[in-house]
C-alpha cells in the first residue's frame, strides 16, 4: 500500500463515521471502504466475539461467503484475537491450522479489535497473492481499527 493511500484510508473513514456511533453501521461501511480501496486483495470483514460461544462469530464483511465460526485460537483469527497481536502471514498454506474459507486466499493480515482492556473482534483481510502485507499496512490497519472502535458504541460487545 502507499503512503499517502494508506493516510487518505484513515482520513476517509473519519469523514464516513463522524456522527455515527452505531457499530455494526460503522463495521459494514468501514469493510466497504477497504475493499474498494484496497489492491490485491479478495476478502475483508470482520469477526466478532461472541462470549456465549467463546469463539468468532462472523460479522460485517465484502467479499466471497465465508466461515461463520472460528474457535477462540484457532486459525489466524483465532491466533490474533486470543493473543491480542496482529498477524501478517505471507502464505497462509504454511500457517499451522489455517482455516481456508477460500482456496484462492494466499495471504493474510488479522488485526484484534481491542477497546481498553476488552477484546471485541477481529478485522481480517485476505489476499489472492503472497507476501500481500507489510509493517506499514499492519500500522496503518490498526490506527484504522482504532479510529473505529472510538467513535462507536462498542458497549454491548464488552
Amino acid at each position: 500500500m502507499q503512503s499517502d493511500k494508506l493516510t487518505l484510508l484513515n482520513k476517509q473513514l473519519k469523514a464516513i463515521i463522524t456522527d455515527e456511533s452505531n457499530f455494526i453501521a460503522n463495521l459494514s461501511n468501514a469493510s466497504a471502504l477497504l475493499f474498494e480501496q484496497l489492491d490485491d486483495i479478495n476478502w475483508v470483514g470482520f469477526y466478532l466475539f461472541d462470549n456465549d460461544h467463546n469463539n468468532l462469530v462472523l460479522g460485517p464483511f465484502q467479499g466471497k461467503v465465508a466461515c461463520i465460526r472460528i474457535e477462540n485460537g484457532k486459525g489466524v483469527c483465532g491466533t490474533s484475537f486470543k493473543s491480542g497481536d496482529s498477524l501478517i502471514v505471507s502464505d497462509v498454506h504454511e500457517f499451522p491450522g489455517h482455516i481456508a474459507c477460500d482456496a484462492a486466499s494466499r495471504s493474510e493480515i488479522v488485526v484484534p479489535l481491542i477497546k481498553g482492556d476488552v477484546k471485541i473482534g477481529v478485522l481480517d483481510i485476505d489476499a489472492p497473492v503472497r507476501d500481500r502485507f507489510s509493517e506499514s499496512d499492519r500500522l496503518v490497519l490498526e490506527e484504522f481499527c482504532s479510529i473505529l472502535l472510538n467513535s462507536s458504541d462498542t458497549s454491548s460487545y464488552q
